[in-house]
Order: structure tokens, then C-alpha cells, then sequence
């Protein structure tokens, strides 16, 4: 075992083992900020569309005129099929590609999302979105900094998203205002936890990619997983702190 106490010999013209390492660590790190910035913004601007398709939408009427017929399945289903070729297609495709879809994705997702400004007041709307910001703010640099391993806090909200998906599905056919507001309560807290545990995967998932050519396809999909923890918590939260029209 290396004694860190021992004085390191100097080698070459007065370079020493510890100069290269901490040179290499600065790029690293240089290296990871860059790439963890870069989803973020992919995932900022793509909620920021999302937010001006839905309230466009919504604002010029179509909304309404769209949602209340059949074609809403298809509105609501698009941003699955999106989100399904993105993840299917990803090592066929080029990052340009996938640049494409995932703004096509924000775009459809701002249509699916329109409805809730038919449904709720556009202050509770805002309200809750800053709310879910501040949130999701705290929690992704909390996934980032921590040097605690969440995988297996992150397997375990895995299993409780399945379980709400489930719970779901059971209230669309019982109805239960008080399932509801359950499903509501524990979609926030694990969207809250997965906020987290996505972070720090991401920023491990680096080491890996770095100086590849996938590390772009990666920056796209980092920011779909940031950008789905981010609207399902705000949709959740909405659930029960939006006043309705």
C-alpha cells in the first residue's frame, strides 16, 4: 500500500506524478461540468417549449376544440411514441436524429399538456412550476454532490413508480378521490427521489462516456430523463395545490 506521506520523487523536467494527476483531474472535471451543463440545458429549454406550446395551445382555443374530441388519444399517446423510438432507435440513430425528436417530443408534449390550462388557473399553474423549479433545483444538486450511493434507493422508487402506475389504472375504473390524492402525494415524493438518484447516475454515467461518440446521444437522453422527472413531479404537485377554474 502507497504511503501518501512519503515524498514523490520528481521526474523529467520537474514534473511529478502528482502535477499529472491533478492535471487530469481538473479535465475531468472540467469535462464533466461541461457535459452536465449541456443537459441541462437541453432539458431547460425543452421545458420552456413545452410551456409556450401549451399555453399557445391553449390560448387560441384549439385546445379545447382538439381535447374533447377522439383525436386526444392521439395527442396524449404522441409524446409515448416519441420517447419510444428515442429510446428503440438510439444506437442507430445520429445525434442530429435524436436532437430532432427530442424538441418533436417537447413540442408534442406542450399539446398533451395544454389541457391543463382548461382546467386550472393560470396563477396556481405558476405557482406550482416555480414551486417544482426550487424543488428539482435542490434535489438534482443534492443527486450531484452527495457521495452517497442512491442505486438502491433508485431501484426500490423504480418499483413504487410501478406501483403507482398501477394505482392508476385502478382509478380510472373506482374513481376514489382519496386514491387520488394518495396517487398524487407519493407521485411527487418518488418523482422527487428519482430527481436524485437520475442526477447522480448521469454524472457516473460520465467516466464512462467521455472522449466517445456517444457522449452527445447521452447529453439528449440525460436531459429526457431530467425533463420526465421534472413534469411529472409538476403534474403531480398540481394535482392537489391548483385551483381549477
Amino acid at each position: 500500500m502507497a504511503n501518501w506521506n512519503d515524498p514523490q520523487p520528481r521526474q523529467g523536467f520537474g514534473a511529478s506524478p502528482i502535477d499529472g494527476r491533478t492535471a487530469g483531474r481538473a479535465t475531468y472535471d472540467a469535462g464533466l461540468r461541461k457535459y452536465m451543463l449541456s443537459i441541462y440545458n437541453y432539458m431547460a429549454s425543452g421545458v420552456l417549449l413545452t410551456g409556450i406550446v401549451a399555453m399557445l395551445f391553449a390560448s387560441s382555443g384549439l385546445a379545447y376544440s382538439v381535447l374533447t374530441t377522439p383525436l386526444r388519444w392521439v395527442v396524449m399517446l404522441a409524446p409515448f411514441g416519441f420517447v419510444l423510438a428515442m429510446n428503440f432507435g438510439l444506437n442507430k440513430m445520429k445525434t442530429s436524429t435524436l436532437q430532432i425528436l427530442y424538441w418533436g417530443f417537447a413540442v408534442v408534449m406542450g399539446l398533451s399538456l395544454s389541457s391543463v390550462f382548461l382546467v386550472y388557473t393560470g396563477e396556481s399553474i405558476a405557482t406550482t412550476f416555480f414551486a417544482t423549479a426550487a424543488g428539482f433545483a435542490g434535489l438534482s444538486l443534492f443527486g450531484y454532490t452527495t457521495k452517497k450511493d442512491l442505486s438502491g434507493f433508485g431501484r426500490f422508487l423504480i418499483m413504487g413508480l410501478v406501483g403507482i402506475l398501477v394505482a392508476m389504472l385502478i382509478n380510472l375504473f373506482v374513481q376514489s378521490s382519496a386514491l387520488h390524492m394518495a396517487i398524487s402525494i407519493l407521485g411527487v415524493l418518488i418523482f422527487a427521489g428519482l430527481t436524485a438518484y437520475d442526477t447522480q447516475k448521469l454524472k457516473m454515467q460520465y467516466q464512462y462516456l467521455q472522449g466517445t461518440e456517444f457522449l452527445g446521444k447521452a447529453v439528449i437522453m440525460g436531459a429526457l430523463t431530467l425533463y420526465l422527472d421534472f413534469i411529472n413531479m409538476f403534474l403531480f404537485l398540481l394535482n392537489f395545490l391548483g385551483q381549477r377554474d
